[in-house]
């Protein structure tokens, strides 16, 4: 496993374990015991995903039991639109770490580019002085609201969380992204199953050459690229699957095969498409 700096000099693991679209509760405490002890170190939730007891749960029995100790983990989560102002965002951080059982947080982000975001941001920023976050960022900005954004506010996103995977490479924003010292992270580092991906021919001939699946060479190559990533699963087998990526790399001329398979648009979810902004500002993180 590799951990990256972020601009602030604080580490993170450049592979992380995700729980989008896992609410039962019962399921998502094992899921994430299950990646701690498969070596996951940095584990994904947010507000919005109605997990954060769970995860919370998850990382209090993993450290009473040994397995790993707080300081070793490195736990994000996300503040949600309906709570996008300087108070809202006091009040769900205040949230979310009760929820999580922590005393901080490694990393908070904006989940979304609506809303008050520059108000939500000075009060992230001020829980980031009194180092009750270890660092700050933003998830699903776009490159123009990025620039924008960075711009603006006086500390820099130290990470940007978007949708990353070979049907969807992204290349310019990761570019942008450095020219502010962001870190870029994959969420949806698998496109969710779309384009058959976990058989893909490109992807499994790669993989062939390694003995490795499809998905992992698709993980890797986001990894070579210098991007973090997300993956999430359920199953004991493929959380396993996903971690075992670090023994292998892609030759230069495989990663422009799979850079090929770029189809320069969203595959999971647009943010540019104006339904899709009304649908995300009528959600409720509570």
């Amino acid at each position: 496993m590799e951990n990256l700096k972020l601009s602030n000099g604080v580490e993170m693991p450049l592979e992380g374990f995700g729980v989008f679209q896992v609410p039962n509760p019962q399921e998502c405490k094992t899921a994430v015991l299950e990646a701690i002890k498969a070596g996951y170190r940095l584990i994904d939730t947010a507000a919005v995903y109605m997990n954060e007891e769970a995860v919370g749960q998850a990382i209090k029995e993993a450290v009473s039991s040994d397995i790993v100790k707080r300081e070793d983990l490195f736990i994000t989560t996300k503040l949600w639109v309906s709570n996008f102002s300087y108070e809202g965002a006091k009040k769900g951080f205040s949230d979310s770490i009760k929820k999580l059982g922590l005393d901080y947080i490694d990393l908070y982000l904006l989940h979304q580019p609506y809303g008050d975001v520059y108000g939500a941001w000075k009060a992230m920023s001020e829980l980031y002085n009194e180092k009750k976050i270890r660092a700050i960022g933003v998830s699903n900005f776009n490159n123009c609201k990025f620039i924008e954004f960075a711009e603006i506010v006086e500390i820099k996103p130290m990470v940007n969380q978007i949708e990353l995977h070979p049907f969807y490479a992204q290349y310019d924003a990761i570019e942008i992204m450095k020219k502010y010292g962001c870190q870029p992270q994959a969420w949806g580092p698998l496109a969710e199953g779309k384009h058959g991906i976990f058989t893909h021919p490109v992807l499994t001939e790669i993989g062939k050459k390694h003995g490795k699946t499809a998905a992992q060479v698709a993980l890797k190559w986001n990894v070579q690229r210098g991007v973090s990533i997300l993956p999430k699963s359920v199953h004991k087998e493929r959380i396993e699957q996903n971690f075992d990526i670090w023994n292998f790399i892609i030759s230069d001329e495989d990663m422009k095969k799979i850079d090929a398979l770029d189809l320069k648009h969203s595959e999971i979810i647009d943010h540019n498409n104006p339904e899709v902004v009304k649908y995300i500002l009528s959600l409720k993180a509570e």
